[in-house]
């Protein structure tokens, strides 16, 4: 058995697109993640605000997570957008549940470089992404 080029090139497409959709998801993710937070995580990260970026990390890390399982388990491109339009929107029911029950004052917290909420809200995030990713096997 040798090297399938033309195997190697018909899988190497499927990445790219693949890739290149999930880089996508990603990022409509985090503007979306970024429009429903009370607080604007840019700027509280460009001065610095720790707390911010973990909480900001932690729903990055939680989304790509179950998105990495959808990539993993899905035969075709509109079957990985819709896993990972439904991964996004639990991240982000996941969130405003958080915030409507546990941290009513997450603003103010977060805004206040509290990193113990940031790294609550990232533990939170992680959380559910680990429960979406290990939803999707199935």
């Amino acid at each position: 058995m040798g090297f399938d080029f033309i195997m190697f090139q018909t899988q190497a497409v499927y990445f790219l697109v693949a890739f290149a959709a999930s880089g996508v998801l990603a990022l409509v993710f985090k503007l979306v993640y970024q429009w429903m937070t009370p607080y604007k995580e840019s700027d509280l990260i460009k001065q610095g605000n720790v707390a911010a970026a973990i909480a900001l990390g932690g729903a990055l890390v939680g989304y790509i997570l179950a998105l990495a399982s959808a990539l993993a388990h899905t035969t075709s491109l509109p079957e990985l957008l819709a896993w990972g339009v439904l991964a996004g929107v639990i991240q982000i029911v996941a969130f405003t549940l958080v915030r409507i029950i546990m941290l009513k004052d997450v603003k103010a917290r977060i805004e206040a470089g509290e990193v113990a909420s940031g790294v609550y809200l990232a533990s939170i995030s992680i959380g559910v992404g680990l429960i979406n990713a290990a939803c999707m096997t199935s």
